[in-house]
């Protein structure tokens, strides 16, 4: 029975409160409205970002209750009037920075951030309402996403056509952690041949960061994480040698400087911390290094000594690795179907969603990359 034009109910992982873990709930979920797409979720993972929001009272969502997630691929139920880039029984990838191909950012070939994306601040749809609901409750969306639901409503903007051939369950980490650690470095930082990097955070951004730092040519790529469990990944993914700030008595930045001679060439902060910031930033070289901001840091102040900028440093951010969000997508998953890149590598656990809690723990233990969740 066709389930077009009608309200699909199902289950999804809601966080009902600041703090709270999640709980696996039926939730009714509309069918799209214009220029939206309805998405049958195959697979999904909690990110760095969930990760944040869920430990660290600075990030706590003020909208509840709310159906995280913004990393997955699923196949098109329906669609809604005028949506023409997709139909119904696609393959598709969801993406929190959209690509709408119109505005300033979208036509302007060195920017990746759509103006659209500022739809995400209101946790709704673009018209100011939810398309799910909980008990009676309108539930909030996240990410331009939600993907911890069997079924969600997406603006097209935010949706990336697959090859049908695609596993999704591999391909939907192209969605968000992949890309933005891999473009990091081949598109942000420019990493060139030959060059010295060291990156700061070995997740599963971190881990990308360093397989593009591999992929552009990079000798030497140095991996700095506080908890070892996580070097041996490292190593597999291409770092040439693994460090703990903890092992040192002198600042991590010495370290790198006494490593290196005169610093590293590209650095890179994957984990959301403006003392790490600065950490990586004065490591690089003084005349000619390149530090790039990748991890999440929203609510905080950074402290950096102007002196470091007197001889050539640069700080950058970066977001979506700088792809531009449709366009991206279709390359890198061309390219995991070329073979070209691994994706697999960094998938070391598998759940379905209602085991979701069970992913949180695997994550914190920094044993776990990338847990897919089965929808």
């Amino acid at each position: 029975m066709s389930t077009t034009g009608k309200v699909i109910r199902c289950r999804a992982a809601i966080v009902w409160k600041p703090g709270g873990s999640f709980s696996i709930e039926e939730v009714e979920v509309a069918p799209p409205k214009a220029k939206e797409v309805r998405i049958k979720m195959v697979a999904t993972a909690l990110c760095g970002t969930e990760m944040k929001i869920l430990k660290d009272k600075n990030l706590q969502h003020q909208h509840y209750p709310i159906i995280m997630g913004h990393e997955g691929a699923g196949i098109v139920e329906s669609v809604g009037e005028g949506v023409s880039t997709v139909k119904a029984g696609d393959k598709v990838i969801t993406l929190f920075l959209p690509q709408c191909g119109e505005c300033t950012s979208c036509l302007n070939p060195a920017d990746n951030f759509c103006r659209k994306f500022k739809h995400e601040e209101t946790h709704l749809m673009s018209d100011g309402t939810s398309r799910f609901t909980c008990k009676g409750k309108p539930v909030y969306h996240f990410g331009n996403t939600s993907t911890f639901s069997e079924y969600t409503v997406i603006s097209e903007i935010s949706v990336a056509k697959t090859d049908a051939a695609a596993p999704l369950e591999k391909v939907f980490l192209v969605s968000c952690g992949f890309s933005t650690g891999y473009g990091g470095a081949i598109n942000t930082a420019k990493v060139t041949p030959g060059s010295t990097c060291a990156v700061f955070g070995l997740g599963g951004v971190g881990l990308s960061v360093i397989m593009g730092c591999k992929a552009a040519g990079a000798t030497r790529i140095i991996a700095v994480d506080i908890n070892k469990d996580k070097f041996e990944k490292a190593k597999e993914v291409g770092a040439t040698e693994c460090i703990n700030p903890q092992d040192y008595e002198k600042p991590i930045q010495e370290v790198l400087f006494d490593l290196t001679g005169d610093g590293v060439d590209f650095s890179f902060e994957v984990i959301g911390n403006p003392e790490t910031v600065a950490a990586a930033l004065a490591s690089c070289h003084e005349s000619h290094g390149v530090c790039v901001i990748i991890g999440l840091l929203v609510g905080v102040q950074l402290n950096i000594s102007g002196h470091l900028f007197f001889s050539g440093r640069s700080l950058k951010g970066s977001v979506y690795g700088g792809w531009k969000g449709r366009d991206g997508a279709s390359k890198l998953i061309s390219d995991y179907m070329a073979k070209k890149i691994n994706l697999d590598a960094l998938i070391t656990h598998t759940l379905n969603l209602d085991k979701i809690n069970e992913a949180v723990e695997l994550m914190k233990t920094g044993k776990c990359v990338r847990c897919v969740l089965l929808l």
